[in-house]
């Protein structure tokens, strides 16, 4: 009898925490790979981001910060160098962060741009600096916000798990 329990318990857990029946790999993969390249609209789209997030800074705003980084694109290459670092694929980790390296100079571009029109008035940058020191909760945050966005984007029906764990990584300090 108390075998019985044991495999029914067992079973019971298996069905509950089982990944295979609600996960679609192959459109995962197929998803993950087409968000990789930095083409057309994204370029614009990024430069938005950044503009926005900019101005978020300037003018210490939390809300405007977490938007930014809602419009941005660049979970797409982030994404695909974590697949292809997973899946031992070395020409989708090169592409992948070839990628994310361009996101970052037209970033850089597009935020001394802005900050070369109107200065960053750093009278009260609690905001910025609340982010150069954080506790080692934010790397929790990262880590299981990060679980939480991979099982999202392998998932057959979608939710709002990636604008979650945007805010919640976007109000670490």
């Amino acid at each position: 009898m108390n075998n019985e329990k044991l495999r029914a318990i067992s079973d019971y857990l298996k069905g509950v925490l089982n990944l295979s029946d609600h996960v679609d790999l192959e459109m995962a993969d197929k998803n993950i790979r087409g968000s990789i390249l930095f083409r057309g609209p994204n370029v614009y789209i990024l430069a938005f981001a950044i503009v926005i997030a900019s101005v978020g800074l300037n003018v210490n705003s939390i809300p405007v910060i977490i938007g930014a980084m809602l419009v941005s694109p660049l979970m797409g290459p982030i994404f695909g160098a974590s697949l292809g670092f997973g899946t031992y694929d070395m020409k989708l980790i090169i592409s992948s962060l070839k990628n994310l390296g361009l996101m970052v100079g037209i970033s850089i571009v597009a935020s001394t741009f802005y900050f070369v029109l109107t200065p960053l008035d750093l009278q009260n940058p609690t905001e910025l600096l609340a982010r150069t020191n954080p506790p080692v909760y934010d790397v929790l945050i990262a880590l299981f916000g990060g679980a939480a966005g991979m099982l999202e984007t392998a998932r057959k029906e979608k939710g709002t798990v990636l604008s979650g764990v945007a805010i919640a990584t976007a109000l670490m300090p």
